[in-house]
């Protein structure tokens, strides 16, 4: 896959892209262009991901882990204010690293849903 298409995606990493080419590297042309499309859908911006983890400190923690797709731990962080806000400032700082594996757990999916595509 092209990493000059990659690179229009918003906050995409280095690690990210190297995912998703090692990943795609089988695709035809056609599956390349469906799978950007549908990946696109589903991937999460890091930024985005770290201004709900801020909004987090000041009005409903674990929104970040809502738009992860971890229910649970947003529900926990929902009801304890963030584990007593330590949690949310460990997902500060980690924000990268949890939208990475998010997007990597989309790209499996995606690739999934891709080739099942005829």
């Amino acid at each position: 896959m092209n990493p000059q298409v990659l690179m229009s995606l918003p906050g995409i990493s280095p690690e990210e892209i190297l995912f998703i080419q090692e990943a795609t590297k089988d695709l035809s042309e056609t599956q390349e262009n469906n799978f950007l499309m549908v990946y696109n859908t589903k991937r999460k911006d890091p930024q985005t991901i770290m201004i709900c983890t801020i909004i987090g400190f000041v009005a409903v923690a674990g929104i970040q882990r809502f738009m992860l797709n971890q229910i649970g731990m947003g529900i926990l962080y929902l009801f304890t204010g963030g584990l007593c806000l330590i949690g949310t400032i460990v997902d500060l700082i980690n924000y990268q690293k949890l939208t990475l594996e998010h997007n990597q757990k989309m790209v499996v999916e995606t690739l999934q849903i891709v080739k099942g595509m005829r």
